[in-house]
């Protein structure tokens, strides 16, 4: 079974309004103790995020008011980031957002991809901000208890009956027969897919090899 975002999302919509102030950034930012936050518009929609890293540019920055025809456009919005004093000139868009329906593993492998520890979750109808997923969140399915954790994978097999599986801190081994070599990779993969599964050990066993390759001429 898949776990979605819903399964462990935070409730509380970490985000500020377009105006808000630097000070009411780091204010937020210290309430809830992460290092970004949404921007959302009058309609509760996220249109960006104010990271630590556009906050300490404030102070990296010394040179905000001269540009050089020969700086890169992106050094140049980090001019304007240090020059700026609201969410609107502070943050960094688009707003990259997750659904409620969307898998945790899809979370996890967009939180990596582009480098981020939280993510606001929007109402799939709507797009507005109904709460936040951390990296924490996230981690939690390597946490979860072994019975859970074994019913997932026994129900992602043909024939669960005719296996024993074995968990300890999420690896899980695998033993049994089936009737060919394919089919044992195939499972060990399956199970690998299974949310909260650390690594797979598979002690599975096969009666034909149809992974064999046979010379020509013999």
């Amino acid at each position: 079974m898949s776990i979605e975002v819903r399964n462990v999302m935070g409730r509380v919509a970490i985000a500020v309004r377009e105006d808000a102030s630097f000070s009411e950034i780091v204010e937020a930012m210290q309430r809830f103790a992460v290092g970004a936050v949404t921007v959302i518009d009058a309609d509760r929609r996220p249109v960006g995020v104010v990271s630590e890293d556009d906050l300490l540019l404030k102070e990296a920055d010394t040179v905000r008011h001269s540009v050089s025809i020969f700086e890169s456009r992106q050094r140049e919005r980090d001019h304007e980031k240090a020059a700026g004093v609201t969410a609107t000139q502070l943050m960094t868009t688009p707003a990259i957002t997750i659904t409620p329906g969307a898998s945790v593993r899809e979370a996890a492998q967009l939180m990596h991809a582009r480098r981020i520890k939280q993510l606001p979750v929007i109402d799939a109808v709507t797009g507005r901000i109904i709460g936040t997923l951390h990296q924490r969140d996230v981690l939690r399915v390597f946490t979860r208890p072994a019975e859970a954790l074994e019913a997932d994978i026994r129900a992602v097999l043909l024939r669960p009956e005719a296996f024993t599986i074995k968990i300890e801190q999420g690896v899980v081994t695998i033993s049994g027969v089936v009737e060919w070599k394919s089919q044992a990779i195939a499972l060990t993969e399956q199970i690998r897919m299974v949310e909260g599964v650390v690594d797979v050990r598979s002690a599975v066993t096969f009666d034909k090899d149809d992974l064999l390759i046979v010379p020509s001429g013999m």
